[in-house]
């Protein structure tokens, strides 16, 4: 049992650290696709000025795409008052990719969505974990993070996002 506690703490000590290890720094320069298959490079990721979400999911990802469902239900109102800008990164293989954008549409996700079949920005920004959110200020700098999801996660996420907004630092939280 103690090697188990020791293995949990271990596990959390690396994780916090790992997360924190992409803060202040701007979007790596990578290529990806669109949903309609088009080239998109993720150094264009931003927002005039405004917060931006990049949450890294996939289609086996249950608490992904509770994620994504549950702040669909409030986008609209995070855009009214933030102008936040959310991009869902399909993590998904090449074999998988078809079935991304149906899924999206079913669901009714008025997000930007992006496919990352080679894994190639998920590495480039030391992702291994899914559900895995960041926050990036209106310069483009990663300034949060975090990964999984639980009931009420979102509520935290649009206070990140009001802090950002302000131009607040959201290190500590």
């Amino acid at each position: 049992m103690k090697k188990l506690g020791a293995l949990i703490t271990l596990f959390f000590v690396f994780t916090m650290g790992f997360a924190q290890g992409n803060s202040g720094k701007i979007l790596p320069s990578v290529n990806v696709k669109t949903i309609t298959g088009e080239s998109f490079n993720t150094s264009a990721i931003n927002n005039d000025g405004n917060p931006v979400i990049i949450s890294f999911w996939a289609l086996w990802c249950h608490p992904c795409i509770k994620e994504l469902t549950t702040i669909a239900d409030v986008y609209e109102d995070w855009q009214e008052e933030t102008g936040v800008k959310l991009y869902a990164i399909s993590i998904d293989d090449a074999r998988s990719t078809a079935k991304v954008g149906p899924l999206v549409n079913g669901k009714g996700w008025d997000y930007e969505v992006l496919l990352d079949p080679n894994g190639d920005f998920k590495r480039a920004m030391n992702v291994n974990m899914i559900p895995h959110t960041f926050v990036l200020d209106g310069k483009g700098k990663i300034v949060w993070q975090h990964t999984s999801f639980s009931e009420g996660a979102e509520l935290d996420l649009i206070e990140i996002i009001r802090k950002v907004k302000k131009g607040e630092d959201v290190s500590s939280h």
